[in-house]
């Protein structure tokens, strides 16, 4: 479970371990990750994992084999958001964004492929749930750069899927598009909005939101979670390639 230790990954984490998983969660963030793994007591393991850095994939790839006996799961949740509007593009901040959403995905995926695949060190297959948005299939004033990262993960879900299939793995790869999710990053992004004088406050922004989805609220990490360890169980085995929407309908709203 990389990115981890706090929102939707922690939320991830924390409904895995509840069903008796051992769960190893990474993250740049130390001290949030390492009071999760104590909240969880027990089965929980924290690492410290800048997603980007190939050597610290291999390794951590590593110490799950060790560790917890195997690698059945990844869920390649770790990223970041910017808005700006092409007029401020920061190629810097891109390059970033870039690297930890994209790049960092396609590294998991490569490390966790060649764990579970026939001969690989732990050699019996697996789920990969890759977290893409739902910026992916909407286009919303200053996201280009965080909506081209998260849909060039929708297309690598797919490319992975039909290699992972076609080539025998036995790997399943799907990716979610969560939508409006109660989390810092979602309380950054209304901030950011504010700043950029799209909305009066936070609050305005807020509401907007709330009346664009259908179902009328922000989702929840748990939201995110169940629909995850569906596509980890054998409920969806004879699911891959699939791109599911966690947006309360926000989409079409």
């Amino acid at each position: 479970m990389t990115g981890g230790a706090r929102g939707i990954g922690a939320g991830i984490a924390r409904a895995f371990h509840s069903a008796g998983a051992n769960i190893i969660v990474s993250d740049v963030l130390d001290r949030e990750g390492s009071e999760l793994v104590e909240e969880l007591a027990g089965n929980a393991l924290f690492l410290q994992q800048d997603v980007r850095d190939e050597q610290r994939w291999q390794q951590v790839v590593e110490q799950c084999a060790d560790w917890g006996g195997g690698l059945d799961v990844l869920i390649n949740n770790a990223g970041i958001e910017a808005a700006m509007p092409l007029v401020d593009f920061d190629a810097d901040v891109a390059r970033r964004l870039l690297d930890i959403n994209v790049v960092g995905v396609l590294l998991g995926m490569k490390w966790a492929f060649r764990s579970m695949r026939p001969g690989g060190i732990v050699g019996k297959g697996g789920a990969i749930v890759n977290l893409s948005s739902i910026s992916s299939q909407a286009a919303a004033g200053g996201m280009a750069a965080y909506a081209g990262s998260k849909a060039a993960v929708e297309r690598a879900t797919k490319v992975a899927a039909v290699e992972a299939g076609k080539g025998g793995y036995n790997i399943r790869v799907n990716c979610l598009y969560p939508g409006i999710i109660q989390t810092d990053m979602v309380d950054q992004l209304i901030d950011e909005c504010v700043d950029l004088g799209w909305f009066g406050g936070s609050d305005e922004c807020r509401s907007w939101l709330t009346a664009k989805t259908p179902l009328g609220r922000f989702g929840s990490p748990e939201d995110v979670a169940k629909v995850t360890m569906f596509l980890c169980s054998d409920y969806a085995s004879f699911v891959t390639g699939a791109g599911v929407p966690v947006d309360g309908g926000f989409l079409y709203g």
